[in-house]
């Protein structure tokens, strides 16, 4: 495609939406910026593998994408999948399916990937200043983690106990109080995961940074300030607060989760399993409130292909 050298665009096909993003000389602003909704999580069988209809809507969404894209003219463009499609059984297959139908392929980051992206956007948010950062990014399928006191990270780990891995695992988009039993017993393992992964590696004098939007909802559902009030806006997540949050959500059935406070319907089955994640993470990092980044491995994309630090960035390649 032609267009400006320094317009580049990211296609995030997510298990909730595919999220074209383009922009000019910052991620902070972007040129375009379009959503098309989906719903991959329904569409997850019992091996998770994604059904045709997954697949159907994921087609849709890459050509729907394509045609604002060409409009733009951008001059880069990465289309990739985060862990629904990455961790589906039938991955490669469905990869090859909208290959075929599209012409484009999706292309999958591992975890540890997704880490080090997220921690490179967090480090253009907050800054120099801001010192040694610990990154905690809880997504659908994988918690990523990242940290250090450089461009890059010292230390990157994936762990597959993402929000919507845990809500599947435990059944907890139908859960009653009755069948929290093995809540505590999950989040233990949780925090025991996390532990072993740092083992090693010391993050306690480390700014700790929450990415991804089970944070900043967990953020908004204990009092932060709502999103519309804009980016710049210092929001935090207090481990107290989150805490007192979690007995509350595991009473509620979906619908009425899907009222509160910061809690988007689409994310309400995955809410309580999200909490139970960020407070493991928060525990064994040893950390009672995390800032919130409105960046996260989008924005670290977006800036690798800018070239913001990194001319021989594998991203600079035009997709």
């Amino acid at each position: 495609m032609s267009g400006r050298p320094d317009q580049v665009g990211v296609l995030d096909v997510g298990c909730f939406s595919a999220h074209l993003v383009v922009v000019s000389g910052s991620p902070l602003h972007p040129v375009v910026s379009h959503k098309t909704r989906l719903r991959l999580d329904r569409a997850l069988d019992r091996d998770n593998r994604l059904r045709p209809e997954g697949v159907e809507q994921v087609v849709t969404a890459v050509h729907a994408a394509h045609r604002i894209a060409e409009r733009a003219g951008i001059s880069a463009l990465v289309p990739f999948a985060t862990s629904v499609i990455r961790d589906a059984s039938n991955a490669e297959q469905v990869i090859s399916e909208v290959a075929r139908r599209t012409g484009t392929r999706l292309r999958v980051l591992p975890g540890q990937e997704e880490a080090r992206l997220a921690y490179r956007a967090a480090r253009h948010w907050f800054g120099w200043r801001a010192g040694p950062l610990l990154v905690l990014d809880v997504g659908g399928g994988t918690v990523e983690l990242a940290a250090g006191d450089d461009v890059e990270p010292s230390f990157t780990r994936s762990l597959p106990f993402g929000a919507r891995t845990l809500t599947r695992r435990l059944a907890l988009d139908r859960a009653t109080p009755r069948d929290h039993r093995g809540l505590a017993k999950e989040q233990v393992l949780v925090h025991d995961r996390v532990v072993a992964a740092l083992e090693g590696t010391s993050v306690g004098e480390h700014r700790a940074v929450g990415c991804s939007k089970v944070f900043q909802q967990l953020a908004r559902l204990a009092g932060a300030r709502p999103q519309h009030e804009g980016p710049f806006v210092p929001r935090a997540l207090r481990l107290a607060d989150l805490r007192g949050w979690i007995p509350r959500l595991s009473r509620m059935p979906v619908p009425r989760r899907a009222r509160l406070p910061g809690i988007s319907r689409h994310r309400a089955e995955q809410s309580l399993a999200g909490a139970l994640v960020a407070e493991a993470l928060m525990v064994a990092t040893g950390y009672d409130e995390v800032e919130i980044c409105p960046w996260s491995t989008r924005e670290g994309l977006l800036l690798a292909l800018l070239g913001a630090g990194d001319d021989d960035d594998e991203y600079c390649r035009v997709a």
